[in-house]
């Protein structure tokens, strides 16, 4: 029997989502919280079944649709099958639908070298600059995978929607949700910016702070997220361990990247919170090597904070079981034994980079393995070079990014000067996270 091109599976346990008929809203493995286990749905592609290069459309979810879950559901499930041309139709009518509610809709984004920071570091150094999204940050592609998926399978019924945020994510769900008249409710941290506060309501986004209990820890923004979803909300978030849809979203990133490299090697600094994104251009280049798209997997480099630095505990942990295990035992171990290596921060996290203050790393194996298989490594940055870096970032390139945007530049700061990136390495860098 021969395996479909297209499949949703649990990247811990091996679940395999039923069809659309079955299980409609199929975003988190059933054994989630049973066992102790790393439960991540994830896309199975057969990549010869798809074109990831097919066009040049300007739009990003047009150009690269073969590589999401909503086309193949709709080609396959959809009433009587969806045409081709009727998915890229759905595209654009969201699109616009978005771009009168932001004023922006979705557009392969700006990448390139950056003169004057090569100059500065003596590296060849590639900006993708994501200040100009949807919203002000990358985080509208996850949501947008997501959303085309719920427009292709429900048929009248409209749950409503939930996030976990302190700025930029719920603000890319408050502008999705307006966009197609869906009731969304936004679980955000008490010292959420008050701009960003008066925008999700404005947006008629349901506001609800969550402020933390004294002694306790994990993020109480996620426990009450987590008891929206068991009150009938669906999950509009950017962690894939709650929607897996939403990585494939930030793909789309790491696709136009590749579109615009060739054969070219390079190392990827990625700053990390939950870890969606950098989730996303890891299994995306992986794809990509393995299917013969790109000669050479990137050295993927990922960020944290001094703040909150739960993705480099978990790394640190991994590595020493590579040493006695080795690594394909010591990943089984971390996808069978989730929490010995990832768990809530105890304390309540603090930065100047306050996008990136996830209490856990919720996608962190998909990256551990990423950096295993790569030569990768995890770093952890103070303030002070958060500040340097985000300092250069306005000077260098004129772009108005935030702390939060620019910590992946702090991390190759740090990188750069450890030796780990050498003199006139290729290296890109995702700014993400517009100044307001």
């Amino acid at each position: 029997m021969t395996a479909a091109p297209h499949a949703l599976v649990c990247a811990g346990c091996g679940w395999t989502a039923p069809p659309v008929e079955a299980e409609r809203y199929p975003f988190r493995c059933p054994n989630a919280g049973r066992d102790d286990g790393d439960h991540v749905v994830t896309r199975r592609l057969d990549p010869s079944a798809v074109r990831w290069r097919g066009n040049d459309d300007p739009n990003p979810f047009v150009r690269h649709r073969e590589m999401l879950t909503a086309w193949h559901v709709a080609r396959e499930h959809g009433e009587g099958g969806v045409a081709d041309e009727a998915f890229v139709a759905l595209v654009r009518r969201l699109d616009r639908a978005v771009r009168e509610v932001d004023g922006r809709g979705f557009r392969v984004t700006p990448f390139g070298p950056s003169p004057a920071l090569a100059d500065r570091l003596g590296l060849d150094v590639r900006v993708k600059d994501e200040t100009g999204n949807v919203s002000g940050s990358h985080k509208a592609r996850h949501l947008m995978a997501i959303l085309l998926y719920l427009q292709v399978v429900e048929r009248g019924e409209a749950p409503p929607l939930a996030i976990a945020s302190c700025g930029n994510a719920a603000l890319a769900a408050a502008v999705l949700a307006r966009a197609v008249g869906r009731r969304l409710e936004v679980f955000v941290p008490t010292d959420a910016e008050p701009a960003v506060l008066a925008r999700l309501r404005a947006l008629g986004a349901a506001v609800v702070p969550c402020p933390r209990v004294p002694g306790g820890t994990g993020d109480p923004c996620v426990r009450g997220f987590h008891g929206a979803l068991a009150a009938g909300a669906l999950p509009f978030c950017c962690q894939g361990s709650e929607n897996g849809l939403a990585i494939e979203g930030g793909e789309t990133l790491a696709w136009e990247i590749l579109d615009a490299l060739g054969r070219e090697a390079l190392d990827v600094v990625l700053q990390v919170g939950g870890g969606a994104m950098a989730s996303a251009f890891v299994q995306a280049f992986r794809l990509a090597h393995a299917a013969g798209w790109t000669p050479r997997l990137p050295r993927f480099h990922t960020v944290q904070t001094r703040g909150a630095w739960p993705l480099r505990r978990a790394w640190d942990i991994l590595q020493d079981r590579v040493r006695t295990l080795g690594e394909a035992e010591a990943l089984e171990r971390a996808a069978r034994h989730r929490s010995e290596f990832m768990w809530p921060w105890e304390e309540t996290p603090r930065s100047v980079a306050h996008g990136i203050l996830d209490d856990e790393t919720y996608d962190w194996l998909a990256l551990a393995a990423g950096m295993l298989a790569s030569g990768g490594t995890s770093v952890v940055i103070g303030e002070d070079t958060l500040r340097e870096a985000n300092a250069l970032a306005r000077e260098a390139t004129g772009i108005g990014v935030c702390h939060t945007g620019s910590a992946g530049l702090a991390g190759l700061l740090q990188l750069r000067r450890d030796g780990v990136i050498g003199p006139g390495a290729r290296v890109a860098v995702v700014f993400s996270g517009e100044q307001r």
